[in-house]
Formats: C-alpha cells, structure tokens, sequence
C-alpha cells in the first residue's frame, strides 16, 4: 500500500471595498476574463483566485 502526505496550503487575504461579485472566468483567445457590471468602467477591480484550476498550464 502506497501512502501519500498532502499538504494543502490557504492563504487569507483581507480585502477592503465596496462590493464583491462572483462569477465564472471566461475563456478568450488566449486569456480570459470576468464579466462584471458595466457600472464598474473605469474603477481599479482586484482579482481573487478561489479554487485551483484543473490544468495550470495555462498560468
């Protein structure tokens, strides 16, 4: 029987803002994106990955 240690590794980060929308990335090209209000034009956003992607290639 093989047995296997797996750490998993949290980070918390405290965020201070307004509002917080959650949503799906979105493939483009070679990108990808969010969709967000179209109120937001113009404001500065921050990003939070918060699950691990199947296929990190992409990174």
């Amino acid at each position: 029987m093989f047995l296997r240690s797996v750490n998993i590794v949290v980070d918390w980060y405290e965020i201070e803002g307004h509002k917080v929308h959650e949503s799906e990335v979105n493939p483009t090209g070679n990108s990808a994106h969010v969709i967000v209000p179209k109120r937001w034009r113009s404001v500065t956003v921050k990003v939070v990955r918060v699950t691990d992607p199947s296929d990190e290639s992409g990174e």
